[in-house]
């Protein structure tokens, strides 16, 4: 990829005795970049790897659940590019139609100014030039943690080519009859005077009342309950159960609707349920969504009652009051006449709020623009029914399919003038001309564009394809379409997922977007609480990365990635993780300080002792086993298992047994296979930490970069009577020190020994035994005060000059005293025939653990009260 060189650097000389990931991260990842390794050719004959970033808004900066994503995505791609793959990560922002107007209009108001006393174009312009000063700062933010993206291809949803394939498709859409024009329900801010989707309404319990109210007079009158009762100004209806006997005689007839002296129908619906409340429902098909629906199957007036923003316009007393005030006003009036059947205060529900703005969401009776979503959803089911599209985790398909088999048609219009405006004009004669990109819009008196544009969802349901190109035939297309994998929120599966599967199965011919959804959960606190700026738990990446380094946070993340499960975090973790890089930094200068060599074959297994060949053994075992994990994408499974081999295995034990081999004739083959651990360890590690093995890979190797390395494979090497023999030795070790640590014994004490080895295997380790657990030999005045027998070796130690026996004893009887006494009142409760009758089960189970704990702790202090010398 590159011819650049770097020239030998294997001395620990070249490391600093501390890790500082400031000093590190920005120059290394700028070499990345400069010297092309993140970028991506359509001409190469290697196998494609293509992975899009779910495009972040021109608006943000870099959350938490931005940088768990990207350390996902760019894991995965840093893995495949090491495998040989012709890897693209696809980089690109939204231009998030509501959020960007809402903070360039933000920017007007300081200056006492409207987007209106600027006109449509000149606002425009003014969106345009926020977004080339301030916009993006969030590509800065991917750079420090280090997302390996292609940058030249770095687009965005408002550029030209973008923009020619969503007039494209509209167009294509609009022909085959799948866009179309209609007056419908939709969510409606009237504060951003806009519909919004779906994903950009957030319910939250609001406190508000619940009042019933009775229409109508005597044995012809019938009660509902509202808690908006500012709509009844628009019923149009009453609607009851068909089989509801309670109201039988009232349907076919109509009523009063109070405070107006419209009469109204009663009308039988089976949408209702009689169970609920009264079992009787208003009908206000231009304010509800339900009303909506049971208003177009009884052919009901559609009467809406409020403007854009939400004030009252149905004649009257209440005309020009803002919704709230008219519901106050509204209550009081029927309280005077006598309506009010019942009134609950507070009356805790769910309502929707504007995602941008907080405003309560209208649902309004609105002319928009719809796509047509059965036969594109059907599409979008099926590829995922006969496996062309596979889901990951699997339980999540059937989320999927709940979705896209019940989709209602998507309203794609949006009240703004920041976004792909409608690319439909109309004539002075009620003409309509949809327009695609190589054709010229009608022109003459009278003839105007729509003033709406796109819902941002319409733009990013294009992203596989329409960043590679699309519709032209590009070479890129070509080579990186379909994509390999998407990683995504389970949170978005169908408000972008599910889109730009209807889209891209559409626009492709029948080809799908991706191979492979792979869905991860959201991020939360170590509590396991939603993430929020009111919540006070926000954290910034930022301000962790610059505490701990990109890597520690990097791994903290992939250590809680779970298939679909959201993933707690804390800072202990990230500063756990800092330690980690530490520990691999500093394992890494000792194998320079012992002068390990990656150079050369390895020796034959003959050749090499047995903690070599054991290390190699489990060296293999990990690279199949995190081959295993990336392929089934369980993150958390892969930083585990390197976390424990790098530390328990190669740091804690080999490190330490290689000490042995060094010192003696083994040094050759021990350096060699100790380079050997640290580059596969290295690269194994690199897609999760790829700063701190960057800078020790290219120190240890002397060569140019580890991101364009290969990847490890598993030799299929595995000497099963190695890790036997060392599994024995750690036994011996662990349980010799657990020993020492109940004595009172300091870690580093040394105390007279006899080692008892023989039958064992254990012989040529003597040395090591002995030095791991400080032992000297025995001397001529050596007299075993205690010996313990483990792995069928004997070890007798000689305490006399380094423990008070009789203050150890005290001790351990007081230890004793304790554990029996534990033991005692444990097998009294579950003795108790009563006691277990009435506790649940849970209680009863952690009280059996207690009396296991107890007993367990009573024979281990017993073991040591033997071990010790007669008084």
């Amino acid at each position: 990829m590159s011819d650049h060189t770097q020239p030998p650097a294997k001395t620990a000389a070249e490391l600093p005795t501390q890790y500082t990931p400031a000093e590190v991260e920005g120059p290394l990842y700028e070499r990345w970049v400069e010297r092309g390794y993140f970028k991506a050719d359509a001409d190469s004959s290697k196998e494609p790897y293509t992975i899009v970033i779910p495009p972040p808004n021109v608006t943000g900066s870099l959350h938490l659940g931005h940088a768990f994503e990207h350390t996902l995505i760019d894991a995965l791609t840093r893995r495949k590019r090491m495998q040989g793959y012709e890897a693209l990560w696809q980089p690109g922002m939204d231009h998030a139609g509501i959020a960007t107007q809402n903070v360039v209009e933000r920017e007007l108001a300081k200056e006492g100014k409207s987007r209106h006393d600027l006109g449509r174009e000149a606002f425009v312009e003014r969106v345009w030039k926020w977004k080339a000063e301030s916009g993006g700062q969030i590509s800065g933010q991917m750079r420090r943690l280090g997302d390996g993206v292609d940058w030249d291809r770095e687009r965005f949803t408002m550029d030209e080519g973008l923009s020619q394939a969503v007039q494209t498709i509209f167009k294509r859409l609009y022909d085959d009859e799948l866009i179309y024009r209609a007056e419908r329900i939709i969510n409606w801010c009237p504060r951003c005077l806009t519909a919004i989707s779906d994903i950009e309404v957030e319910y939250q319990d609001d406190e508000g009342e619940l009042v019933s109210i009775r229409y109508g007079e005597g044995d012809a009158s019938i009660v509902v309950a509202t808690t908006r009762a500012e709509t009844m100004l628009g019923d149009t209806a009453v609607a009851v159960h068909p089989d509801d006997e309670r109201y039988a005689h009232l349907v076919g007839t109509e009523i009063v609707l109070p405070l107006t002296g419209r009469r109204i129908p009663v009308v039988a619906d089976a949408h209702v349920d009689p169970s609920f409340g009264t079992g009787a429902v208003k009908v206000t098909p231009a304010h509800d969504p339900n009303d909506f629906e049971i208003g177009r199957r009884h052919d009901l007036p559609m009467l809406a009652v409020m403007d854009e923003h939400a004030v009252i316009t149905a004649h009257g007393p209440f005309q020009g009051l803002d919704r709230l005030e008219a519901r106050s006003a509204i209550v009081a009036a029927l309280r005077a006449e006598g309506r009010i059947v019942a009134e609950k205060r507070p009356y805790t529900h769910s309502v929707g709020h504007c995602s941008r703005c907080k405003t309560t969401i209208e649902p309004r009776l609105s002319m928009q623009w719809w796509v047509k979503v059965g036969p594109l959803a059907k599409a979008a089911g099926d590829a995922v029914r006969d496996g062309r599209v596979t889901i990951h985790p699997q339980e999540m398909e059937k989320r999927y399919f709940d979705w896209v088999d019940n989709l209602h048609d998507w309203c794609i219009s949006r009240q703004l003038w920041w976004g792909h405006r409608i690319p439909v004009w109309y004539g002075p004669n009620g003409e309509v001309v949809c327009v695609g990109p190589d054709e010229e819009p009608p022109s003459g008196e009278g003839w105007t564009q729509d003033t709406d544009v796109l819902d941002t969802w319409f733009s990013s349901g294009l992203w596989p394809f329409s960043t590679l190109g699309w519709p032209e035939q590009t070479d890129s297309l070509r080579k990186f379409y379909p994509n390999s994998v998407l990683v995504t929120g389970y949170d978005i599966l169908f408000f972008w997922v599910a889109r730009m599967m209807m889209f891209g199965l559409y626009a492709m011919d029948g080809q799908v977007p991706f191979k492979t959804i792979a869905l991860h959960g959201m991020v939360r606190d170590q509590f396991g609480k939603k993430m929020s700026k009111s919540f006070g738990n926000a954290v910034n990446p930022l301000d962790w990365m610059d505490q701990y380094g990109s890597d520690a946070l990097r791994f903290t993340l992939a250590s809680g990635a779970n298939p679909g499960v959201d993933v707690p975090i804390g800072e202990d973790w990230v500063k756990a993780s800092r330690n980690f890089a530490n520990k691999v930094w500093n394992a890494t200068r000792f194998a320079l300080i012992s002068e390990a060599t990656v150079e050369g074959p390895l020796p034959e297994a003959g050749e090499l002792a047995a903690a070599d060949r054991w290390i190699l053994s489990r060296l293999n075992s990990v690279v199949a086993e995190v081959d295993a994990y990336y392929e089934d994408y369980q993150f958390a499974k892969l930083s585990d298992a390197l976390y424990h081999f790098a530390w328990d295995e190669v740091f804690d034990w080999y490190l330490e047994l290689s000490k042995t081999s060094l010192a003696g004739e083994g040094a050759p083959a021990t350096r060699r296979v100790l380079g050997e651990v640290l580059d596969v360890t290295l690269r194994l590690m690199h897609p999760v930490m790829p700063f701190v093995t960057e800078q020790l890979w290219t120190t240890l190797t002397g060569r140019e970069s580890i991101v364009i390395t290969d990847w490890p494979l598993d030799s299929g090497f595995r000497d099963a009577a190695a890790e036997a023999e060392i599994s024995r030795l750690q036994q011996v070790t662990t349980e010799v020190r657990r020993f020492r640590a109940d004595q009172g014994l300091q870690p580093g004490q040394r105390v007279p020994a006899r080692l008892e080895l023989a039958g064992t295997g254990l012989e040529p380790h003597e040395a090591a035994i002995r030095q791991l657990l400080r032992l000297q030999p025995e001397g001529e005045d050596f007299s075993a005060t205690a010996s313990l027998p483990v792995a069928g070796a004997k070890v007798s130690l000689d305490l006399s000059g380094a423990i008070d026996f009789a203050a150890e004893r005290k001790r351990l009887a007081k230890d004793l005293a304790a554990a029996e006494k534990e033991k005692a009142q444990a097998q009294g409760k579950l003795g108790n025939e009563a006691f277990l009758a009435k506790a649940p089960e849970p209680v009863v189970a952690k009280i059996r653990t207690r009396l296991e704990t107890a007993e367990a702790d009573i024979a281990r202090i017993q073991a040591q009260l033997d071990s010790l010398p007669a008084a």
